[in-house]
């Protein structure tokens, strides 16, 4: 029985209250509330306390000037908010959600990809694409508007990602150019995945994605779970997908290398540290585990 498709990014976490982000005033009147928790906010990296937790705040007087997003309330009821000054203290612990995404709770965990995804979106709108001209955040962060009115809301990037099995029921891992060995490190090996183009299916996606990469035509592609993946901004969904003709013809603009696992395979190359795959944290992983049977041997990270 494969385990359950249990993905770390998909755990309920903050009320958005989406509803509330257009009130006047909504900012304000919330870094007035000494009992908002605010969370700075270093270019991707967060403050983390001593117990390796978020480490929030109360709202201070020079967050008023500040550039402020709303993210929505606990399950305990106080509200969120995200802070940008402009540079971390060298005495502030900080990491990324890539760094500590596994051992936070679901609800920290939940605010840091939040927090992740929005602020990758405003690093990259500062102008409007319709006329050119500079925007500022409206809508308690949430929306962007430029001088000649024009609205800007964030965006999505649809990315099918899928574990592909061949009649021996082995399993295809790759190692993308992306992602090249430096000296010293062992190669990393993923599920093959790719962006949805404009005017296709997710279905096809996935058979058009393994076609190009490794050359395989695939088949009864099956949907397993989707979960968000703010890096810097999209939707990872999930497949399972079979061939029948596992000969493979790698694109060396993509691919490194590609090879097919049998599970004893993959958990004495796992064991002995000639590869490594995905961390928890990632749908990739997941995808593993769910045709491997189960947690993998080590818990390898890249």
């Amino acid at each position: 029985m494969p385990p359950k498709f249990d993905l770390l990014l998909n755990r309920p976490g903050v009320d958005r209250r989406a509803n509330d982000r257009r009130e006047v005033g909504l900012v304000p009147r919330l870094l007035s509330d000494p009992g908002t928790r605010v969370l700075d906010w270093y270019a991707g990296r967060a403050p983390i306390g001593p117990d390796g937790t978020l480490a929030f705040r109360s709202p201070r007087s020079t967050d008023q000037q500040a550039f402020v997003i709303f993210l929505g309330t606990t399950h305990d009821g106080p509200a969120v908010l995200v802070v940008h000054p402009e540079r971390a203290g060298d005495d502030v612990p900080v990491a990324d959600l890539r760094t500590v995404g596994e051992t936070l709770d679901d609800e920290q965990r939940s605010i840091l990809t939040m927090a992740a995804g929005i602020a990758n979106w405003h690093a990259t709108q500062g102008f409007c694409p319709q006329d050119g001209s500079p925007t500022v955040p409206v809508e308690a962060g949430w929306c962007r508007r430029c001088s000649e009115g024009h609205h800007l809301y964030p965006r999505t990037d649809p990315a099918v990602i899928m574990a592909v099995i061949d009649p021996d029921d082995r399993l295809l891992l790759a190692q993308g150019t992306r992602f090249g060995n430096r000296e010293g490190e062992i190669p990393r090996m993923s599920v093959l995945a790719g962006f949805v183009e404009p005017g296709e299916s997710l279905a096809a996606a996935v058979a058009r994605e393994v076609q190009e990469e490794v050359g395989v035509n695939v088949r009864d592609a099956q949907y397993l779970g989707d979960q968000p993946w703010p890096f810097p901004a999209s939707l990872m969904i999930g497949y399972v997908a079979y061939t029948d003709a596992p000969a493979l013809d790698t694109d060396p603009h993509e691919i490194v290398a590609a090879r097919w696992f049998t599970r004893d395979e993959l958990t004495d190359d796992l064991v002995a540290g000639r590869i490594g795959v995905p961390p928890r944290l990632s749908i990739a992983r997941h995808l593993i585990e769910h045709w491997y049977g189960g947690p993998l041997p080590v818990a390898t990270r890249w």
